[in-house]
């Protein structure tokens, strides 16, 4: 049964996992790309971290996005035909949402591996100056859980209702109407402020996507 799951899961969204690779492989290429002709001199190595660094806010926004488009159309189908297909299956409903997210997981590997193969290819393009090193295996830890973090969070939500879809992104919505009214009547509360740092700052779920994401690094 999940072989069945993972073959239609694939048949979906072969597409975005196909782009999805394909960008991943290229962030890390491209983390690289500015650095110049590097020589391996010490003067290269401020130039080269602070161009690393400012390129590493690709490798979150990939993971993101890969969670994003792998979670949402594990159960876009389902949502268009009225989950007539999840219906006629004979498994219970758990068993067929554990099926799905492990088969969205498979799928994942695309893009995980993709990062790890360009990386490995973009610290040995560039001669590194001495003193800085690459981590191509702890940057590709580090986008596997965002990816896994994402994605999690975008299947949860895509496995409801679309009813259920359109309370959560009402109340973002809401969210950010209220700040913004508050913002015009000049009272000093910042709820975006608070809520973006109890997710994205120890000890909020999101915290693994800031700091710095460095491919080569001291």
């Amino acid at each position: 049964m999940f072989r069945v799951i993972l073959y239609t899961q694939w048949k979906w969204s072969r597409l975005p996992v196909a782009l999805l690779t394909v960008g991943a492989f290229l962030v890390p290429l491209l983390a690289v790309q500015g650095t110049g002709e590097a020589r391996g001199t010490t003067a290269q190595a401020g130039q080269l971290l602070a161009y690393v660094g400012a390129m590493g806010t690709f490798f979150p926004l990939m993971a993101g996005l890969s969670g994003l488009l792998v979670g949402v159309s594990a159960w876009a189908a389902d949502h268009r035909a009225g989950h007539v297909y999840a219906l006629s299956l004979p498994v219970p409903r758990w068993q067929l949402a554990l099926f799905r997210l492990g088969a969205g997981l498979v799928l994942l590997l695309g893009p995980v591996l993709a990062v790890w193969l360009g990386s490995q290819i973009a610290v040995t393009a560039v001669e590194i100056p001495l003193g800085l090193q690459g981590y191509p295996h702890l940057i590709t830890l580090r986008f596997m859980l965002c990816t896994l973090v994402a994605y999690t969070c975008f299947f949860a939500i895509s496995a409801g209702t679309s009813r259920t879809a359109a309370i959560i992104l009402g109340g973002l919505l809401a969210l950010i109407a209220a700040q913004i009214l508050l913002d015009a009547v000049g009272l000093d509360l910042h709820l975006l402020g608070t809520l973006l740092e109890k997710l994205f700052f120890w000890p909020g779920p999101l915290e693994i996507y800031t700091g710095r994401w460095m491919l080569i690094d001291v």
